[in-house]
Parts: C-alpha cells; sequence; structure tokens
C-alpha cells in the first residue's frame, strides 16, 4: 500500500509530463530542425545572389554552395515521418519545387526581381513553420508547445528580417547607392526587428523562469549576445547603409548580418534540443 501512494504521488509531482517517451515532439523537432535549415540557406543564397548581380563577383562559389545546403535540408525533410502529413507535404513539395525553378534561373533576373522572388519563397516557408508548428502542438508537452512557438513564430522571422537587411544591405553597399523603395524597406526592417528582439528577451525569460534545466548553460549568454549584435547592426544600417554604403565593404556587412543569425541558431538550437530533451520518459 505504502509503495502504491508513493508511486501515486511522484506521479502527480512530475509536472504533468508522460512516463513514456513521446516520439511524436522527438520527430517534431527533427523536422523542424530541417526547416530551419532550408530557411537559413535559402536567405543565404538570396543575399549572396543579389550582391552578386549588383557587382559582388566573389560570392558566385558560396552561392553554389548555398544552394546545394538547400537542397539537402528538402530531402531530409522528405524522409521524416511528419512529411507523411497531406497539409505539409503538400506545402513542402511547392516551395522544393518553385526554388528549383528559381534557382536555375536566378542569375538572369534584375537584382530587384531575384531578392524579392527568394522572399517570396522564404516566406512560404515560414508559413509552413506556423503550420508545422500549430499541426504538432497538440503532440507537445507544455514546454514543446512554448519552444516551439519562440522557435518558429519569433526566431526564424527574426532570422529573415535579419537576412532581408543583410541581403538588400550588402547589395547597396556593393552597387554604392540607395533608392527610395529601399530606404523604407530598410527603415520597416530596422521596427520589425526591434519588436521581434524585444519579444524573443521576454518570452525567453518567461520560459527559462519554467525551464531552467532543459536549456544549455549558454542561452543566457546568446541572449544577450544577440541583444547588442542587432543594436550595433541597426546603428551601421541607419547611419551608413541608409546613406548610400559608402565606405564599407559588401562582405563585411554581409557578414556581420550572417554572425546576428548564427547566435540566433544557437538559440534555435537550444530550444529544440530543450523539446527533444522534453521528450524523453523515464520507462
Amino acid at each position: 500500500m505504502r509503495i502504491f501512494l508513493a508511486l501515486t504521488l511522484l506521479i502527480f509531482s512530475l509536472e504533468a509530463k508522460s512516463l513514456f517517451s513521446n516520439s511524436d515532439q522527438a520527430d517534431n523537432a527533427k523536422y523542424i530542425n530541417s526547416l530551419k535549415d532550408l530557411v537559413i540557406a535559402t536567405q543565404k543564397t538570396r543575399g549572396l545572389t543579389n550582391s552578386y548581380l549588383n557587382g559582388n563577383t566573389s560570392t558566385l562559389l558560396l552561392i553554389h554552395g548555398n544552394k546545394r545546403d538547400m537542397k539537402r535540408a528538402i530531402g531530409i525533410m522528405e524522409s521524416l515521418p511528419l512529411a507523411s502529413n497531406p497539409i505539409v507535404r503538400d506545402r513542402a513539395t511547392n516551395i522544393s519545387q518553385a526554388l528549383i525553378r528559381l534557382n536555375n534561373k536566378a542569375f538572369k533576373l534584375k537584382p530587384s526581381v531575384t531578392f524579392d522572388s527568394y522572399t517570396e519563397q522564404i516566406e512560404q516557408t515560414l508559413m509552413l513553420a506556423q503550420t508545422v508548428s500549430k499541426q504538432g502542438s497538440k503532440e507537445l508537452n507544455e514546454l514543446g508547445q512554448e519552444a516551439s512557438v519562440i522557435m518558429m513564430e519569433i526566431i526564424l522571422p527574426l532570422t529573415e528580417q535579419i537576412g532581408r537587411m543583410r541581403g538588400m544591405g550588402s547589395g547597396i553597399v556593393a552597387k554604392g547607392a540607395i533608392n527610395d523603395i529601399q530606404k523604407f524597406a530598410m527603415l520597416a526592417m530596422l521596427d520589425e526587428i526591434d519588436d521581434l528582439d524585444s519579444k524573443l528577451q521576454a518570452d525567453m525569460k518567461d520560459v527559462l523562469s519554467r525551464n531552467r534545466d532543459k536549456y544549455d548553460l549558454n542561452i543566457d549568454k546568446n541572449l544577450s549576445e544577440v541583444k547588442e549584435a542587432i543594436k550595433k547592426y541597426a546603428t551601421l544600417t541607419s547611419t551608413k547603409v541608409l546613406q548610400g554604403g559608402s565606405g564599407l565593404d559588401p562582405n563585411e556587412f554581409f557578414n556581420q548580418g550572417t554572425d546576428i543569425i548564427s547566435t540566433l541558431i544557437n538559440i534555435y538550437n537550444s530550444n529544440n534540443k530543450a523539446i527533444i530533451e522534453d521528450s524523453k520518459g523515464w520507462i
């Protein structure tokens, strides 16, 4: 009787977590990791192609490498269980087919057309990310649900805004001129980046206050670093790029944006690892 009572109390004290592993949650984490890789590779391809078409020919080899990364990410996504979901499968197929067509003709288009075309496909991929988040939410534990929203609806959109500013900005710097349309677009990006970063910091603080043991030791450092780096990048964009980019190196501006995205991906990966850890049971 005492053993039974002790076991009952243990079950109710485990924060409503199952004693059995949640394989669906683990599979979902693998899919969203590959989805992240697709977004990042497409963002890099867009930015580097824009810089190349504006005269920075040194980006050519990097473009081809990122196109291979796009194909690799799509292949992994197609091999995972979540790909059998008809809604996810159909949207992912449409995106992959559109990206193949775009990759084959990107160098033949005007820089602004190529940039906008890649942006459209990234937006479709971000919509797929939100679909995956919502489709899989019923299979996730509480931490999984919260972390998934942060990853799909805050971090990935934030990498996109940084990626757009990085790509458009490096093209402006390579050309040495900025037009009014680009200026207004960059100002809108700056506002969106500030909003998303504020939300990231607040939401992560809330999740960490209740799940600190699920996260790696670098999470606070990464959050602090990304906040400071975004502030510096925004200042550089406002004071230099919006004035035409005189005195800047396009590759350096691009690389600074890439460094911010890399730190954001560290935060993304910390959340994904937390989801995987939370999917494990005790039996």
